[in-house]
């Protein structure tokens, strides 16, 4: 038997004279759980379409099971036992979780006649394998996103999968649906099915993976057994920096609040929360996905008020009824979907950022362009935005730097009170770090913050205090010099 299942040697890629790969090596052994990790655009996801079959290679050698690939097709790699899990899953939302599992075994058989007592079984069969439990009559579009994901693994396993590539696969997914898919990644392991687990969240990799394979700009940066990394090795070989860990210690705190919530409630979402915030403080809410967070975080900013209890701003009992409330009182708000709530994806960076200010910008009907294009240009120094022109669609750039344009737009309002729900899912290290540092330093400069996130370690690092919420009630307070993970966890579970 190979030592190797799959070989991917001295890969070079080329879009329009830019390398995108420059001799990138990454080799995986049977029944391994390997991660590929790097930054945004550092070339991951182009060596996964090379190996699928979307892309071909300028050169390099890929083999599979010993043997060398010459071209490699979408089919053909499926036929080999190569399959790809991509963020979106590829799924037919619209059908049932019963036809996406089926669908394609009827299309491969060319039948002119659905069988459907044949599609069941298929279905069945399929969700067993891993023991996934789910109504296979359920339209896919109203699973969950892990739902979703685990029908696209029993996909997979439905063409004699040898290896399965999974793209970014717990972006969207809590710790709890985390734990369930490292629990069947593990079956699989188990099977000797082989897992490209491509990520770049350290704990995760610690947690999954055996053997890692870092890139960097295109480059093989370091390939090797996990136990040999730690936290500070592995964020090196990822972003080619050395971050200090800065825990935030407040240095300016107002004497009064800013913001003060007494008994706040709304049905079926949360209940009699009572917390304040001063001037100079980063305050850290988590709680479970159904915990209430995102629907408090919600109400703060007007979006779905509150049906009781007080909201008191500079000590005036007020009433957020809508985001315009929420903004004349200066607060901001970063959503957790930046891509469908935080930005217009298909308009460009400057436009993105001006937007919530643009009353200010406007001299009777026109637009004055002087003030804007200042205005854009200090917030893309101001926030390090990389691009080489602002006047480039938002959907150009990563990750990171669509999160600092969505911070620009509500900084540029100068709030008293920014709000931020998962300010950093979904970017790479290096940005975390540097969204972080921003957070701080708002905060220093007499900003009242406050993140909600999962994000332990998050909460952790950048919060003075630190709320748990659990059904809707909050279940515990903590300074966040004194807490541990293990102590909130306990007030979240």
């Amino acid at each position: 038997m190979a030592e190797y299942l799959f070989r991917a040697v001295d890969i070079r890629k080329y879009f329009a004279g830019v390398k995108a790969l420059d001799g990138v090596t990454l080799e995986i052994k049977p029944g391994e759980i390997h991660c590929l990790a790097g930054e945004n655009g550092c070339g991951k996801s182009t060596l996964i379409k090379i190996i699928s079959g979307v892309y071909q290679r300028d050169s390099g050698t890929i083999e599979f099971e010993g043997k060398e690939l010459q071209k490699i097709t979408p089919l053909s790699a499926i036929e080999n036992g190569i399959q790809v899990i991509y963020q979106d899953f590829s799924i037919f939302p619209n059908l049932s979780v019963m036809e996406n599992l089926a669908i394609n075994s009827q299309l491969v058989a060319k039948k002119k006649l659905v069988n459907w007592k044949d599609m069941r079984k298929i279905a069945e069969e399929a969700v067993e394998r891993i023991g996934f439990q789910v109504d296979l009559d359920a339209r896919l579009g109203d699973l969950s996103v892990a739902e979703k994901q685990m029908v696209a693994i029993c996909r997979a396993l439905m063409f004699n999968a040898k290896l399965i590539i999974m793209d970014e696969p717990t972006t969207a997914l809590t710790k709890k649906e985390v734990k369930a898919l490292f629990k069947v990644i593990l079956q699989l392991k188990a099977q000797n099915i082989s897992i490209l687990f491509v990520s770049h969240k350290l704990d995760e990799v610690f947690e999954i993976s055996e053997r890692f394979t870092v890139f960097r700009s295109g480059k093989l940066i370091a390939s090797g057994n996990t136990s040999d990394l730690d936290d500070k090795k592995f964020t090196y070989y990822m972003t080619g920096r050395e971050f200090e860990q800065k825990i935030f210690e407040p240095k300016n705190i107002g004497e009064k609040p800013i913001l003060e919530v007494r008994k706040l409630s709304l049905e079926g979402h949360y209940s009699d929360i009572d917390f304040s915030i001063k001037a100079g403080e980063i305050l850290g809410i988590t709680g479970l996905l159904d915990s209430g967070r995102t629907e408090l975080a919600l109400s703060l900013f007007g979006v779905k008020p509150a049906d009781s209890g007080k909201i008191l701003i500079h000590g005036e009992e007020t009433e957020l009824k809508s985001p315009q409330d929420a903004i004349a009182k200066r607060i901001g708000f970063v959503p957790e979907d930046r891509l469908s709530e935080g930005l217009f994806l298909s308009q460009s960076i400057g436009d993105n950022i001006i937007i919530s200010e643009i009353d200010n910008l406007t001299k009777g009907k026109l637009v004055d362009r002087k003030r804007t294009e200042e205005e854009i240009d200090r917030w893309v120094k101001e926030l390090s935005i990389a691009t080489p022109d602002a006047n480039n669609a938002a959907s150009t750039l990563s990750g990171g730097n669509q999160q600092r344009i969505v911070l620009a737009k509500w900084l540029a309002c100068e709030p008293e009170l920014l709000i931020l729900n998962g300010p950093t899912v979904g970017v790479d290290i290096g940005s975390k770090h540097d969204i972080h540092a921003i957070l701080q330093s708002l905060a220093e400069k007499g900003m009242a913050v406050i993140i909600i996130s999962d994000d332990l370690p998050e909460i952790l690092e950048n919060c003075s205090r630190i709320m748990t919420l659990k059904d809707g009630k909050l279940s515990g307070e903590f300074s966040a010099a004194e807490a541990t993970e293990k102590q909130i966890l306990d007030k979240m579970m």
